[in-house]
Formats: structure tokens, sequence, C-alpha cells
């Protein structure tokens, strides 16, 4: 059956509330440290949910219970492209949510729990097309390359990292990559603007260790850890980053630099970023480096001075100037410390075009006609870093239609997480189309 025929039975959307529900009753909580119960519930549903509808896959560990699925689908017509999710959520404390995050509830029009939008709703929309689809025979003429990661939230070191290497032809031959945190909806000046991820910032998860001379906490230490590491950590957290555009966020800033009726500069960045409203929180950090001082830890007795104190930054570099911000890094953090990394990873920018962009674009266009679709840089990481290695160009892309009054991206690690229903509905449509492109 091609695209074009009339089906009135035929609903991309049909399944996408339900299996993001079902997956948020997973508990696939990632804490970092090897603790949690891990991806492997999630992973064999997964793979049932594909191997239902006549796709054969496989898992893939490098431990045990830290589960990723991948599967081929589709025709033979192009290179192959890879669609990808992670199937790991960050920790939540069921106290200070308004529902319970594992629960999955639907109230208020909203499905409800940790992974509502990151990132199980875009497993969701991307199961529940693929399903349709399969059982339509609408299957799309370019291969695909489905992968399902584990422990993306902690770097992807136990998924996407080592499984691009132990299985290297699942996806060497694959052109482009798809995935998370692109495609939602904001509303600036009353026009709505899709956000289309095509860059992220590297990450330097940053360890700060001091040394000085331990002893009674009575008598004088010049040479004092805990102060050289708190002066250290001050300097880095003060420190005030310049402005600097790359190329994915000059035309970002010069579409909203249009809308406002001026012309966008480095100097007038910050201010046209705030016509976003809630979301130039993260807008507002791609615009410059950032370091974010998150973990203090020294001594174990209140007189006892200690020999070591340790701190942890969350830093973020704008792609490709890694070099300029870890130098800069090294005179911020002065003598009597010393700099390593839990995780450093580079940034990545591929330029908005193409067909694959332009497929982007229209399937959007096709679901909300007079809207905006614009590239962005993504302050945080996902798995793409670890493809992209492979030399594919990445995208993101889990298209959202979201209502003007909902903070969506003080929703990602955030209390009460949760999502549109119709916006997940939508989501499903728009990657339908999109596929029906490619």
């Amino acid at each position: 059956m091609s695209d074009a025929t009339p089906d009135p039975s035929y609903d991309p959307a049909a399944e996408v509330v339900d299996i993001c529900r079902d997956l948020i009753r997973m508990d696939t909580t990632n804490f970092g440290d090897g603790q949690g119960p891990g991806e492997r519930k999630a992973a064999e549903h997964v793979a049932t949910l594909l191997e239902e509808v006549g796709i054969a896959t496989e898992l893939w560990e490098a431990e045990p219970g830290r589960t990723n699925v991948v599967a081929r689908w589709g025709g033979d017509q192009g290179e192959p492209m890879l669609l990808h999710g992670h199937l790991d959520v960050v920790p939540a404390n069921a106290d200070d949510w308004q529902l319970h995050p594992f629960s999955g509830e639907v109230q208020d029009g909203m499905v409800w729990g940790r992974g509502a939008v990151d990132m199980k709703d875009f497993d969701a929309m991307l199961l529940s097309t693929v399903r349709a689809r399969a059982r339509a025979g609408r299957v799309p003429s370019r291969p695909l390359v489905l992968c399902f990661t584990a422990d993306e939230e902690a770097g992807g070191h136990l998924g996407a990292g080592p499984l691009v290497e132990a299985k290297r032809e699942w996806f060497e031959d694959c052109t482009y990559a798809v995935g998370e945190v692109g495609g939602f909806s904001t509303t600036v000046r009353g026009r709505r603007m899709y956000l289309v991820e095509a860059a992220e910032k590297g990450m330097a998860w940053i360890r700060l260790t001091a040394t000085g001379n331990a002893g009674h906490g009575s008598m004088r230490h010049p040479d004092n850890a805990v102060t050289h590491l708190a002066e250290a950590v001050a300097r880095i957290g003060r420190h005030e980053w310049p402005v600097q555009l790359t190329p994915t966020m000059r035309v970002l800033v010069a579409s909203v630099g249009e809308l406002a009726g001026t012309e966008a500069t480095p100097d007038n960045a910050l201010q046209l970023v705030e016509e976003f409203g809630p979301a130039a929180r993260m807008l507002g950090a791609v615009l410059s480096h950032t370091t974010n001082p998150t973990m203090l830890e020294a001594g174990y007795k209140v007189n006892v001075v200690p020999g070591q104190a340790t701190a942890r930054i969350d830093g973020r570099f704008l792609p490709g100037l890694q070099d300029e911000f870890l130098a800069t890094l090294e005179e911020l953090v002065g003598p009597h410390v010393e700099v390593s990394f839990d995780s450093l990873q580079d940034g990545l920018e591929t330029a908005y075009d193409g067909a694959v962009a332009d497929a982007m674009t229209a399937s959007i266009l096709e679901e909300d006609p007079g809207a905006i679709v614009a590239p962005y840089l993504m302050s945080g990481g996902t798995d793409a870093k670890h493809f992209t290695k492979l030399g594919m160009r990445a995208f993101g892309f889990a298209p959202l239609r979201l209502p003007d009054d909902l903070d969506f991206t003080g929703l990602f690690h955030g209390v009460d997480e949760r999502v549109p229903v119709d916006a997940l509905e939508f989501g499903a449509r728009v990657f339908d189309r999109f596929l029906g492109r490619i």
C-alpha cells in the first residue's frame, strides 16, 4: 500500500498513548553509579512490540540488565537512516510529585510520569508509527535502523557508546541519525515555532581535586584543601562566558529577529532569546559555554582539616570550541587543584538543509500550516554524540505541538514530568508523514 492510498482506518497515533504509558510504568531509573533496575524489562517489551509486526530484533548488553534493542526495517532504496531513542530515565522522588512518577496516569489531558518528555514519548511515537505502517504494508522505501538504547542519562557509556563499537555493522552505513529533543513548539509573538535540533553542546563532567596539609582544625592551615577547592569552584561558577553564535543559533535568532523587526547580532541575542518565554532557560544556555558547580565532598569531622577535597562541575561547551573552553577552565582552576573528567564528549552541529531537513519541515507544516520551523542548538547531550562518530548527520525530531502555557523545557528531569495526549498524537502523525517522505 502506498502512502498516497486513502485508508480511513489507518491511524499512526492509535497506540501512541498506551505505549507511552506502558513504558513509563516500567521503572528504568538510571542513577549513573551502577545502581537501578536497568533497562531489560523495557527493552524486551520494545522487542515484543516490533516482533509482533514482523520486525526481527536483537538485544545487546554491555553489562547484565543494561539492554539495547536494534532492528532493521524498511526498503532498499537509498542510504540507511538511524532512528534512535533511549529507554532509561533519571531518578524521581515520588514524594515530590502530584502523581506517582511511574504510574503513567492520564490526568488533565496529559500523560504523567518520569520519561514522559525524556524520552519515552518519542519511543512511543516511533513504535506506534512503525507498527501502524508495518501492519498496513506502508514500508518506507529507505532502509531504517531502529535502535533503543540503555544508559543515555549517564553519558551512554553502557549503551550507545559500546554498542556502536560492538555492533558497528548495524550502523556504519547510516548517513543520518534522528532522535530526541527536537520538533517541539514554542510561541513567539503569536507565531508557533517548531525547533528542530541540529546541534548539541559538548559535555565536560569535570572532577576537581584539591590537596593540602591535613591536621587539627584548631591550628593554622594556610595550605587547606577545602579553601583551595572553594576558591576554584567560585571562580568557575561565577565566570561570565561571552556570547558566541554558532551557525545554528545564528539561524534561530535571525528567525526571531525577523518576527521582532530587528537584525539579530551577538549583542542582542540574549534579548531575542527571551522572546521564547520559559524556553529561554534552555536557549539562553546555548549562546555561550556554561559551567555549573553541582557537587562538593570533603572531610569527615568538623575539627579535622582534610588532606583532599573534591567537586564536580557540569560543563557544556559550544560545538567546535572544546579547546578554547578547556584552556579557559585551566586558567580558572588555578594552583593546588587537579582537573579530570568523568565524561568528555565533543559537541556536534550540522546544517539544517537537504532532503531530510526538508522532510521534517514539510511534515510539520502539513499538520500545522502557518507555523515556523527553525533549527536550534541543544544545551544537553544525547546518544547522537556516539552515532556521529561514524560520520552520520544528526537531528533531534520528536515533534510535539504544545500549549502556550506549558513550561516544556522545565519538565526535562523535573518534578511532575508530563506530556499532552494531543501532542503525542500530533507527534505520531507528523512522524508518520516524515517516514512517508524520506
